[in-house]
């Protein structure tokens, strides 16, 4: 048998996949030919073949280096280097490849692929790009650029690389139209994204996947009925699917908490503990209602940023040589328009000192009207737009102003973009206000609190150093209108005569441990009633049928609509006093209480959620209104219920500190948080990592 005939055997073999009797016969046949460059490389292909990958790398090394002008040998080795993970030397070797080559196609493919994991997503793209100029039919080079677009937050341009490949293979494009669904719910564009999936289901009506998504983007549309079938479906399909298990049991147990279904809530009350630990990663904020544990949440957090931002930082320029005159502070919020956290906020906002601190406002909210928005616009130096910008876009913008601090508003609620910060957008990066809880990232340094929030004795369960504020965390403004209208409780509903025990909360944060001691209140003080927020029609309905189970007349529950907030904190003189949930404290809701002239009680719990009405008081200078047990907290509002000249002396104090204690001195609160960020800058300007930091009480 000539040589020529002996490696056309090879090949026979390689092709029938006998790789085993290639290897064999291949290693005899590089004994005979040493510098055989096409012998090494057939040799090493068969090895990569068994899995054998280092004596792979070593045959395609000796092809490269008897033929340095063999391409394909230098192609191989590419591959073999990424699946060892060896990933700069693949990259090298994949450049030898289209150097010896220019027209290879594949090289520049999975070259692109290799620097996709190396997270030099650019350099990927470009990649992707110079594989479709050499074949403009690389559908596969159009996908996985559509992928690392995607993973950038050019939604555009990834759904515009989608749609080419789509055109290029439409018999067999469900995976494409199920990407494109994913980066359409990445805009918020729910509708789009729908479409997609039902274009991937149409092609493939067994794409467990596209079900799965396609439940959450109805999910994200509040049509909850949908988003349970389209889960349902992905299990019939696929059993054992722990995403759609996951997703639906996340679905079902904050859905079951919105309508206050408490008899399914109990019931999946033990299933729910788990969620977010043991199995896949799930957004952080929804569990932050089921259970009043920090080392739970933080578990979920930490899981969450593990999965989700996997990102690699982008260089920041070097530590500055002088202190800057004025520290530059981006806020990065998706609820810049009238929400309660711009409520809360924009006070600080404009009682920054502009001599010192230079402040951008980022938004992403797709919401861009009300007053709130428009004056916050007059009140920072700098309001940046950018709902329709991409990721990278958005890097570029706070990179290029050169931001010292960046600071999360949002945090892991619903818009979240905190994604951006594994970027790094400023050299120090601040979790604030918005998640109630630690993010578990290790690319947000700081999250600011007080000391009722996070004790000491919970520290352990928050992964950034902590800027504990000498007063509470919360910020207030005290040049929020209360409206100076003339209504009567009649026009709210409520009895003229009765005690209005009040809980404005949002309905998920209603479990039967409040609601069991609420009814027993109501049977025990003749005539009253319990003013709570209409959230919705089934919650409404669940609440009173739990009422009439615990022998209360259903209609002692008066459901307050949506009015506007002037007229919102005006309403709070009808009622008598406020009382609190447990997991998920009042937070914005008490802070309008409070300011209304209306006392709290509330039962301070664990976790930083079930702490803040606690800090409230605390800042408001009523400590007693604070209690540690179900059985102190139930006494304490029937004691404030039935003596009314107690209650009378608790609001007369509350009249007089909500204009002389800390909570609601604006600029006050502003010079605290302002001494927060210039010492953590201070700690980074120094050199140093950094650390808790105390700020003094002023």
């Amino acid at each position: 048998m000539t040589p020529q005939q002996r490696f056309a055997e090879l090949v026979e073999f390689y092709a029938q996949k006998q790789f085993e009797k290639m290897v064999n016969k291949a290693t005899q046949l590089s004994l005979e030919y040493p510098s055989s460059f096409e012998v090494w490389n057939i040799l090493a292909a068969g090895q990569k073949a068994l899995g054998n990958l280092t004596e792979a790398e070593k045959g395609f090394r000796k092809s490269t280096e008897f033929n340095p002008k063999f391409s394909e040998a230098f192609y191989n080795l590419g591959i073999t280097l990424h699946d060892q993970g060896k990933f700069d030397e693949a990259v090298l070797a994949y450049r030898h490849a289209f150097e010896v080559e220019p027209r290879h196609a594949a090289a520049h493919y999975n070259m692109g692929n290799t620097l996709g994991y190396q997270n030099k997503l650019d350099e990927a793209v470009a990649a992707y790009a110079h594989a479709i100029k050499i074949n403009p039919a690389y559908v596969e080079a159009y996908r996985n650029m559509g992928n690392t677009l995607r993973d950038q937050g050019k939604f555009d341009e990834a759904i515009a690389a989608y749609q080419t490949a789509i055109s290029l293979k439409p018999d067999c494009a469900e995976a494409y139209y199920n990407n494109m669904g994913i980066a359409f719910k990445a805009q918020e564009k729910l509708d789009e994204a729908i479409a997609a999936y039902a274009h991937a289901l149409a092609l493939k009506p067994d794409f467990v996947e596209a079900y799965n998504n396609m439940g959450i983007a109805f999910q994200e549309q509040g049509k909850l009925g949908e988003a349970i079938a389209a889960y349902r479906r992905a299990l019939e399909i696929k059993p054992d699917l722990a995403a759609a298990q996951v997703q639906m049991l996340h679905l079902m147990v904050h859905l079951l908490q919105q309508i206050c279904d408490f008899e399914r809530t109990t019931a999946l009350r033990d299933l729910s503990a788990t969620l977010g630990i043991d199995t896949m990663a799930l957004p952080p904020f929804a569990a932050l209602s089921w259970a009043d544990n920090s080392e739970q949440q933080l578990a979920r957090s930490r899981n969450w940023a593990r999965e989700e931002y996997r990102h690699a930082t982008l260089q920041l320029p070097a530590r500055p040589q002088s202190r800057p005159a004025r520290l530059k502070i981006g806020y990065f919020s998706a609820d810049f328009h009238d929400h309660p956290l711009l409520r809360l906020i924009s006070g600080l906002l404009r009682e920054h000192d502009k001599n010192r601190f230079e402040i951008f406002a980022f938004s992403y909210s797709k919401n861009k009207d009300g007053d709130l928005r428009q004056q916050l616009i007059k009140d920072v130096e700098h309001f940046v737009d950018v709902h329709e910008c991409s990721d990278s876009k958005i890097c570029d913008l706070a990179q290029s102003n050169d931001l010292d601090i960046a600071i999360d508003l949002t945090g892991y609620t619903r818009h979240s973009r905190s994604r951006l910060f594994q970027f790094r957008l400023a050299p120090i990066q601040i979790n604030y206000l918005g998640f109630p809880g630690s993010m578990g990232a290790d690319f947000i340094d700081y999250i600011v609190a007080d000391p009722v929030v996070i004790p000491r004795d919970q520290r352990p369960f928050y992964s950034e150093k902590v800027i504990y504020q000498p007063n509470s965390y919360l910020p207030t403004d005290d040049a929020c209108d209360i409206a100076q209208t003339i209504t009567t409780r009649a026009d709210f509903g409520l009895p003229e005569d009765a005690f209005v025990f009040c809980c404005f909360n949002n309905s998920y944060k209603i479990s039967p441990r409040e609601f069991d001691i609420w009814m027993r209140v109501l049977s025990k003080v003749e005539g009253s009633v319990l003013w709570l927020f209409k959230a919705n029609k089934w919650a409404e309905q669940n609440l009173r049928k739990e009422a009439e189970q615990r022998g209360i007349d259903p209609l002692r529950l008066i459901f307050a609509d949506r009015v506007s907030q002037s007229e919102h904190l005006a309403r709070h003189k009808h009622a008598n006093l406020f009382i609190d949930t447990f997991n998920y404290n009042a937070h914005t809701t008490a802070s309008d209480a409070l300011w209304s002239g209306l006392p709290v009680v509330t039962k301070q719990g664990n976790q930083f959620a079930a702490r803040v009405a606690a800090s409230l008081l605390t800042a408001v200078g009523l400590p007693d209104l604070i209690t540690t047990t179900e059985e102190d907290y139930e006494a304490l509002i029937l004691e404030l219920a039935t003596n009314r000249e107690k209650l009378a002396e608790v609001k007369k104090t509350l009249d007089t500190n909500r204009l002389t204690q800390p909570l609601f001195d604006t600029k006050r609160y502003a010079r605290d948080f302002e001494a927060g960020l210039t010492a953590a800058y201070d700690l980074y300007f120094g050199g140093q990592e950094p650390q808790d930091i105390w700020v003094r009480i002023s």
